[in-house]
């Protein structure tokens, strides 16, 4: 199995790139040499005949990668729509083989993966091919990423048990706050319920960041996240 982590989310905005940073920064603390992956991105910025990935260009840059953009980001598509939409409406498709040709690259030059999913695991890519499918074909764990408020408990669950029952191995959940805390009973109650009930572990709680520089990343993730955990996924 190849080491690193699928990052997928329990809805869209929970903060997928930033924890993917934080992982990024973490491995690297590990004397590890990782790279970083948004195999599909919606939502590009053109430049000419170039669709330009926010994301992937984001992570490229976390993980201090030379290795082309179209590696990290082989998917491009310009609406910012779930990518089975997208490609409907600009008369393409998700080329699923070469995300995989993409991976295998990046495996053979790295020890471990980020790979950062879109959306949640139930996110069409194709007809009858989800999120949920991609990441089972590059057999990493999983990891959610879920908002801190109101409403997560039953989003985190319902990720949770889907991908457990898809065969996926899913190594926890990182509770993230994307936006300013809003100091709701919600907020301070779920991570402890979250820890109660969920059949895996919760690796830690991100707060939120004004500024995203990687040094705040590293330093933020070293002090939250469950290291040991997340080492022994990397052994």
């Amino acid at each position: 199995m190849h080491k690193g982590f699928f990052i997928t989310g329990t809805d869209t905005g929970v903060g997928k790139t930033i924890i993917a940073c934080a992982l990024i920064k973490v491995i690297q603390s590990f004397e590890k040499k990782v790279c970083a992956m948004k195999p599909i991105e919606s939502g590009c910025s053109r430049e000419g005949d170039v669709l330009i990935p926010y994301d992937g260009t984001f992570l490229r840059q976390a993980a201090h990668m030379e290795d082309s953009l179209r590696l990290v980001t082989p998917c491009c598509f310009e609406n910012p729509l779930a990518p089975f939409a997208a490609a409907a409406l600009e008369g393409r498709s998700v080329d699923i083989d070469e995300v995989k040709k993409a991976f295998s690259a990046l495996c053979r030059s790295y020890e471990a993966v980020i790979v950062e999913g879109i959306g949640g695991v139930m996110v069409p890519l194709m007809k009858d091919y989800y999120v949920v499918d991609l990441a089972k074909e590059l057999s990493l764990p999983l990891l959610i990423v879920a908002k801190p408020g109101l409403g997560t408990i039953n989003h985190t669950l319902l990720t949770i048990t889907y991908a457990l029952e898809a065969g996926l191995d899913v190594a926890g959940i990182v509770i993230n706050y994307s936006r300013p805390p809003e100091n709701s009973l919600a907020e301070k109650t779920n991570p402890k319920v979250l820890e109660e009930i969920c059949p895996v572990p919760l690796i830690g709680t991100f707060p939120y960041l004004k500024g995203i520089g990687e040094d705040v990343i590293e330093k933020t993730a070293l002090k939250n996240f469950d290291l040991e955990l997340l080492k022994t996924y990397l052994a």
